[in-house]
């Protein structure tokens, strides 16, 4: 939620945004670090109007307007801040605040306006009567203030006699009280500034931000094929002219390259998929995939996989901390874990690098053109040279020279009868 905040601050303000924590909330701090965001703590909460209190203590000095925003308003767009910003401006004002009609204002401070239509007062639901509890219009907790006046103030404000709390609305009565203008933003949209409460609420925005992402996503010209079934985080890169079909997930800071498919069922994390690949109900997790690429059905790439251009991982395929080099195959039912694997080596359904002997891990290295038999076991640590060779079931626990065989368990070395047909694009095996 907070993440979404601090963009909206960030688009109007070129100073870091000042986040105010509590000892219980402190966690943030861990979350955002210290990258573009500055800290006030807040040792005991006691109200918003304590909270701008402990922000004043570390604001710059020099800053003439002061913009607080809750941190669990996630759907707040930054044109809604930068209007307020203009109309306290334009008016000149001490304050300026928000207001909205949501279809049931309970759990909201209830605007209060004199005879002539101004702010006069914001009551907090706990301390309001039943005539000021039936007032529709609410206080939407995004301010604006003159900060000269705000520092001057701050300290005047009482504690509710109901709460013990010191609320950031008693400066708006303080400044009618004074004289000073008050102006108030109408935000027609009351989700924009709907507080999250229980998960409920939560779940309730997240689907919007969903909406949100997916509609600019497609308005950039990325094709989905049942926009309602596909989940993408905010900070997803997507290209124009990708196909996403239903029920595809893409998280973190997942980019994806122009003319890509992403199949039925795939989740992306943290991962870069290049051009004109195909993805297909698979789960790839911090890794990077080429250009021109074909991976699953079924298949999974662990942090640390990397699949050079024109290669392909099958069905039941796993890769974990390991490059399969460009035009390699690894189809089937097999593992590739801490190996380096050359261009178009072909891996046999059910080969797997053993890289744990119980107490570390070691390496297995493919050389090109290289082709793995079916269910070959390579005990790492391990290579298998350029055009070398396994035959199926062979249990391979030394090093294979270039254009050698390994057969048998455990496997012996022979020259082979034919030498090995290299791939195409390949070269001449060595």
């Amino acid at each position: 939620m907070l993440a979404h905040v601090l963009d909206a601050a960030r688009a109007v303000s070129d100073r870091p945004p000042l986040v105010v924590v509590s000892p219980a909330t402190e966690a943030v701090r861990e979350v955002f670090g210290g990258d573009g965001v500055d800290y006030a703590l807040q040792p005991e909460p006691l109200g918003t109007a304590d909270a701008l209190r402990a922000a004043l203590a570390v604001a710059p000095p020099d800053a003439d307007e002061l913009v607080v925003l809750s941190g669990d308003v996630p759907l707040l767009r930054p044109e809604t801040v930068r209007r307020l910003l203009e109309l306290r401006r334009a008016e000149a004002a001490t304050v300026a605040i928000s207001v909205m009609r949501p279809p049931d204002p309970r759990g909201y401070g209830r605007v209060v306006r004199d005879g002539a239509g101004r702010v006069a007062r914001i009551v907090e639901e706990k301390d309001a009567d039943e005539a000021t509890r039936a007032i529709g219009e609410i206080n939407a907790a995004l301010y604006a203030f003159d900060a000269a006046w705000a520092r001057a103030r701050i300290d005047d404000v009482g504690p509710s006699v109901t709460t013990g709390e010191y609320y950031l609305p008693e400066l708006v009565a303080m400044a009618c009280a004074e004289g000073g203008t008050v102006v108030a933003l109408d935000v027609a949209d009351h989700r924009e500034l709907a507080g999250i409460n229980d998960r409920v609420q939560l779940a309730a925005a997240e689907a919007e931000l969903r909406r949100r992402i997916v509609e600019a996503h497609m308005l950039a010209g990325v094709t989905m094929l049942d926009p309602a079934t596909v989940l993408i985080d905010a900070g997803v890169e997507i290209a124009p002219d990708v196909v996403l079909e239903p029920g595809v997930v893409l998280q973190g800071r997942t980019r994806i390259g122009i003319d890509t498919v992403i199949g039925t069922g795939t989740r992306i994390v943290d991962s870069v998929v290049g051009e004109r690949c195909r993805i297909w109900s698979s789960v790839i997790e911090s890794s990077e995939v080429g250009n021109d690429v074909r991976v699953g059905p079924w298949a999974h790439l662990r942090p640390g996989a990397s699949v050079g251009d024109g290669a392909e991982v099958g069905n039941f395929a796993e890769i974990k901390s390991s490059r399969l080099g460009p035009g390699s195959k690894q189809h089937h039912f097999s593992y590739l874990g801490d190996a380096t694997i050359g261009s178009h080596v072909n891996i046999g359904a059910g080969t797997i690098t053993c890289n744990y002997d119980g107490r570390a891990k070691h390496r297995t290295t493919i050389g090109d053109g290289a082709f793995i038999g079916s269910d070959t076991m390579l005990v790492a640590p391990l290579s298998v040279g350029t055009g070398a060779r396994t035959g199926a079931g062979s249990v391979v626990t030394h090093d294979v020279p270039d254009g050698m065989l390994a057969v048998g368990v455990p496997a012996r070395l022979r020259h082979p009868r034919t030498p090995p047909t290299p791939p195409e694009g390949s070269g001449p095996a060595a």
